[in-house]
């Protein structure tokens, strides 16, 4: 076995390894994505149920936990929208929902890219395990061939 088989077979293992990395990494993020996407949906139908609701409505107020507290709804067509940075304005409900789906449009294209990305480094995770494998084979044949040579030599 060559000493440029032995460092390939280095190479190619120290680059699976951070392929991996990158792998989770990704997947976190698709995963974070997701988890805001849901969000964003549950905001949206919350807003479109709030809009059919009559001023002075009870409600029942998520407080974490799976606990809520009983409120009435002063407003139907103003929403307190957050807009980063902790800073939230007040919006109609039609503009609120507007930014809310724009921002789900955005969230889209991310998770969209996230997952070409993830589809790429794992289809060169695949390439890169093959390649180690084949050149695993190559290093144990390469040290049979070694070990037999040297039993004949003591022969």
């Amino acid at each position: 076995m060559s000493d440029g088989d032995r460092e390939a077979f280095r190479s190619v293992a120290v680059e699976l390894q951070i392929l991996e990395g990158t792998a989770e990494t990704l997947q976190s993020r698709l995963n974070l994505v997701n988890a805001a996407l849901t969000e964003l949906n549950i905001a949206r139908m919350t807003l479109e149920g709030v809009e059919k609701e009559t001023p002075d409505a009870p409600l029942f107020v998520p407080v974490g936990g799976g606990s809520f507290i009983k409120a009435r709804l002063d407003s139907n067509d103003k929403v307190v929208v957050g807009v980063g940075a902790g800073v939230s304005i007040e919006r109609s409900a039609v503009e609120a929902k507007e930014t809310l789906q724009n921002r789900v449009s955005e969230l889209e294209k991310s998770r969209t890219a996230l997952q070409q990305q993830l589809v790429q480094v794992v289809g060169r995770i695949q390439e890169d395990r093959e390649r180690l494998q084949d050149l695993s084979v190559k290093l144990g044949q390469a040290g049979r061939r070694a070990g037999v040579s040297e039993a004949q030599g003591r022969s």
